[in-house]
């Protein structure tokens, strides 16, 4: 029932793509989330290009279904070498974030790859859609991780993106589940993006007590950070991260701390555990075929009662 443009373009069954986490989007996650129907995502973001070709080579033993890879451009050393790495890689799409749509898309597409771009406003879109992606991934501001210091909500951008462009549009920031994905698909979206819920799932590398954290925060339990800066960030709430909430002055990305003490140590105070406003939701740290198979049947389950409750 989910077939659409997401899934074509893709070669996926379920039109879900889980969010290119940095030094956590790798084969691990990635392959649960292809062999579960949807699109796994390896990050580039890390910068640690030696491992990443590693674990594209595993996701070629863990699955036989469709992956992707994510160029981050504003955390890569050298972007325009990155997207030859990507090439020549022998993978077929592509997501690109952090940094203008008309730098790379032309020689990606000219190679053969299928193309989306992460986009905060509708000028963003307006951009990518130019530069001639094949798709758009509308990320609002209650999602985690990296954002434009100027957030604008999913219930705003998605419809404002969706109502001007008839491209193909995933949605990112607060999904979760069906209820939620059913919301994405009648506000004009294709597909959504799961970040949060990835981190949390049992397939992710993270420590159990950033999990654990995810599970216990409440839907107020994340900050934004670096408003008068960019790139923006959205965490959970610990005491160093509150301490930045409200200053002006220092820029979060200088006081991230050690990645590894919090992603693998789960030492949150170490540094800054990036998060989206959907932790208050998660309630169970489950495995990604569980979470991304629910999504799916209860999407389908919803449209068909609102199709019943309202159209009978």
């Amino acid at each position: 029932m989910l077939t659409n443009r997401v899934t074509q373009l893709l070669g996926v069954e379920i039109p879900i793509v889980q969010a290119p986490m940095g030094w956590i989007a790798r084969s691990a996650l990635a392959s649960a989330v292809s062999n579960a129907g949807a699109m796994g995502i390896i990050e580039t973001s890390s910068g640690e290009l030696d491992i990443i070709r590693e674990e594209i080579a595993k996701m070629k033993d863990l699955t036989d279904r469709p992956f992707g890879v994510n160029i981050a451009q504003a955390f890569v050393a050298d972007p325009s070498a990155i997207v030859d790495f990507v090439i020549a890689q022998g993978v077929r799409f592509v997501t690109t974030s952090a940094g203008s749509p008309t730098r790379h898309t032309g020689q990606l597409k000219d190679a053969g790859l299928t193309v989306f771009h992460v986009v905060p406003s509708l000028a963003a879109a307006e951009k990518a859609v130019d530069a001639g992606v094949d798709g758009l991934i509308v990320e609002g501001g209650e999602g985690g991780g990296f954002k434009s210091p100027r957030p604008v909500s999913t219930m705003v951008l998605l419809p404002a993106v969706t109502s001007a462009f008839d491209l193909p549009v995933i949605a990112a920031g607060g999904f979760l589940d069906g209820k939620t994905m059913a919301a994405a698909l009648a506000l004009g979206a294709e597909g959504v993006q799961l970040g949060t819920a990835m981190v949390a799932c049992a397939e992710s590398p993270v420590h159990e007590a950033w999990k654990e954290a995810i599970v216990a925060a409440g839907e107020t339990d994340t900050v934004f950070l670096n408003a008068h800066t960019s790139p923006a960030l959205r965490a959970l709430r610990t005491k160093r991260t509150s301490a930045l909430e409200f200053d002006h002055e220092t820029n979060a990305m200088g006081a991230f701390g050690s990645v590894r003490d919090v992603y693998f140590g789960g030492d949150l105070e170490a540094g800054i555990a990036l998060s989206g406003e959907i932790a208050g939701r998660i309630s169970s740290v489950r495995p990604v075929a569980d979470i991304i198979g629910d999504c799916a049947a209860e999407c389908e389950q919803r449209l068909r009662e609102l199709s019943t409750s309202y159209l009978s």
